[in-house]
C-alpha cells in the first residue's frame, strides 16, 4: 500500500515556517540586544585625565572610574550612599581599578565653596580628602530640604574638625591661594569639555555611562574594559 506524498507537504511547510520564526526571534533578539548595550553609555575620544585629581585605589590599575559631582546634589550623595560603596567593594580594594572625583559647580556659590574646600584639603592633606568628601556630603539634608543655604563656612569647620588635622584658619588660607582656584577652574574646563549635563555623571575610562544607579551596566562596562 503506498503512501501518499501528499501528506507530508503541510508538514513540512510547518516545519519551514517555525524553523523561520525562530531565526527571526534570534536575529530581533540579538539587535535588541547589541541596541541596549550601545545605550548603556556614551564613547569619548579621550578618559579624563585625572593628574593633579583626587584619586581612590592605585593610580596605575588598569580602569579608571571617575565621577563628575556636585557637593551640593542630592543624587551624588544617594549614589555615594549605594553605588559608590559597593564599587569600591567589588573593584577599588581588589586593585582592579581606581576612583577619582571631579567637581561641579551646578548649584552656584555653595558648591563652588564645597569645592575650594575640598581641594585645599586635598593640598594640604592628601590622605584626608576622602573622609572630608564624605563628611560633606554626610552633612547634606535630607531630600526636599538640600536647596536651603547649608553649605557654610560653619560646615567646613565642623567636617574639617572631623576629618582632618587641618587648622581652619590654614584650611581658609589655602583656599584663597590661585593654585587652589586654579584646580577648581581645571575641573569647571573637564565639565565642558566632557559636556557634562547632570550629576552625578559616571565615566569607566572613555565611556560615560547612561544611568549611574544601574550598578548591573557598570559592572559590565568595567569587565569589558578590564578584558580589552
Amino acid at each position: 500500500m503506498g503512501t501518499n506524498k501528499n501528506q507530508f507537504q503541510p508538514m513540512k511547510l510547518l516545519f519551514f515556517i517555525t524553523i523561520i520564526v525562530v531565526i527571526a526571534v534570534v536575529i530581533m533578539v540579538f539587535i535588541n540586544n547589541q541596541g541596549n548595550e550601545k545605550d548603556e553609555y556614551t564613547s569619548f575620544e579621550n578618559a579624563p585625565p585625572i593628574e593633579g585629581q583626587p584619586v581612590l585605589g592605585k593610580a596605575e590599575s588598569p580602569v579608571q572610574i571617575v565621577e563628575f559631582g556636585d557637593f551640593k546634589c542630592p543624587a551624588c550623595k544617594q549614589w555615594g550612599e549605594t553605588i559608590y560603596p559597593q564599587l569600591v567593594e567589588d573593584y577599588v580594594d581588589t586593585n582592579q581599578v581606581n576612583f577619582s572625583y571631579i567637581n561641579v559647580l551646578f548649584h552656584g556659590d555653595e558648591s563652588k565653596l564645597g569645592s575650594v574646600a575640598a581641594e585645599a584639603v586635598h593640598l594640604l592633606e592628601p590622605d584626608a580628602y576622602w573622609a572630608f568628601h564624605k563628611g560633606l556630603f554626610d552633612k547634606q539634608p535630607e531630600s526636599g530640604q538640600h536647596d536651603s543655604v547649608w553649605l557654610t563656612t560653619e560646615v567646613l569647620e565642623e567636617v574639617v574638625a572631623e576629618t582632618t588635622s587641618i587648622p581652619l584658619e590654614d584650611l581658609l588660607a589655602e583656599m584663597k591661594k590661585s593654585a587652589t582656584i586654579e584646580a577648581v577652574n581645571h575641573d569647571t574646563s573637564l565639565v565642558g569639555e566632557y559636556e557634562v549635563q547632570l550629576t552625578p555623571t559616571i565615566m569607566i575610562n572613555d565611556k560615560m555611562v547612561t544611568d549611574p544607579f544601574d550598578y548591573d551596566s557598570i559592572k559590565r562596562l568595567i569587565e569589558e574594559e578590564l578584558e580589552g
